[in-house]
């Protein structure tokens, strides 16, 4: 893939790319790594902060912690669907969150953390909800592309020796993959920023810094938590995004979605129970670059029997509730 965009150079891109391997990596290593100074990757990070919606956070992976995954299709009247996007993406169990089909249809992805915050959330809250006219839930069963592989990296952007230096270390006697009660404070300081330094760390939980560093090093390497990057595509070239819901002929499932992860254009990919059995998240250039993909690598695919399209009108939340327009 290439950057299609004016906005950011290459720099700029393998900022992002080393962002996305280790989040958490020092400006003066990614640095090193990158050929420039610590300065540079300084001013070109506050940069993308602020031009281009750049956060770094720590995402729960719930596959890896064996929790629920949903992918939500409300449709709306007209007139309330934008604060119905708005609401859940205040919601600290949501993620890309956006409005689609004219602005009548709300497309959320939740992971709640409990059984009884589902049923909060399906059962309770949604049904009541003025407004909302139908409610559509498909549970993720199966990631073939996504969470801690990240889309930037299909940019190709770095070297397999740069990627290779930046990877974080991983303990070899890691555990489980598991949240403990005491872990909460941590985690929710890395949600807010996955920056965070260790004293910032220490503050929020009251333990000391040692003990921080040695409980996240487990958190990461068990795969509990990884530090993810959200952005704005659109300062990359790709300013459209949409929901494709798939329906493959179930002895070609795995198959189909192991070729969907390998497209250039997909950033997130799943398995799902519900009327079809395959979701995407598809980022392309424009609606050109969608029709491309749908009559092209998507159209070429064996097995696929039937696509339903949704592109956004607006992203209203990736990780966090940034109101993205």
């Amino acid at each position: 893939m290439e950057l299609e965009s004016h906005d950011l150079d290459l720099l700029d891109l393998r900022l992002l790319a080393a962002l996305e391997i280790n989040g958490r990596a020092s400006f003066s290593r990614i640095g090193e790594v990158l050929g420039a100074s610590d300065q540079t990757i300084a001013r070109r990070y506050r940069k993308l902060c602020a031009e281009a919606g750049l956060r770094v956070v720590a995402v729960r992976d719930a596959q890896r912690l064996g929790q629920d995954h949903w992918m939500l299709r409300l449709r709306c009247a007209p007139d309330s669907a934008t604060a119905i996007a708005d609401a859940l993406a205040q919601r600290p169990d949501t993620a890309w969150v956006g409005l689609a089909s004219g602005g009548t249809e709300v497309v959320c992805m939740t992971r709640p953390r409990s059984p009884a915050d589902h049923d909060d959330l399906l059962l309770g809250k949604l049904p009541r909800t003025p407004k909302i006219m139908e409610i559509r839930a498909h549970q993720l069963i199966h990631r073939f592309f996504g969470g801690p592989d990240g889309w930037i990296g299909k940019f190709a952007a770095l070297t397999g020796d740069q990627i290779a230096a930046l990877r974080p270390e991983r303990s070899e006697a890691s555990g489980p993959a598991r949240i403990d009660p005491e872990d909460e404070p941590l985690v929710a300081a890395l949600e807010r920023d996955g920056r965070a330094t260790y004293p910032e760390l220490q503050r929020a939980t009251g333990r000391s810094e040692s003990a921080v560093k040695r409980r996240l090093a487990a958190l990461l390497a068990s795969g509990a938590v990884y530090v993810d990057v959200e952005y704005h595509s659109e300062h990359l070239g790709y300013g459209l995004a949409a929901c494709l819901w798939i329906t493959a002929a179930p002895a070609a499932l795995h198959s189909v979605g192991q070729a969907l992860a390998t497209h250039d254009e997909i950033a997130f990919a799943s398995a799902t129970a519900g009327p079809s059995n395959i979701v995407v998240t598809v980022v392309v250039p424009d609606t050109a670059g969608l029709y491309a993909y749908l009559s092209g690598p998507l159209g070429r695919l064996d097995g696929v029997q039937y696509v339903e399209t949704t592109p956004f009108m607006r992203r209203v939340k990736q990780l966090t509730y940034a109101k993205l327009r």
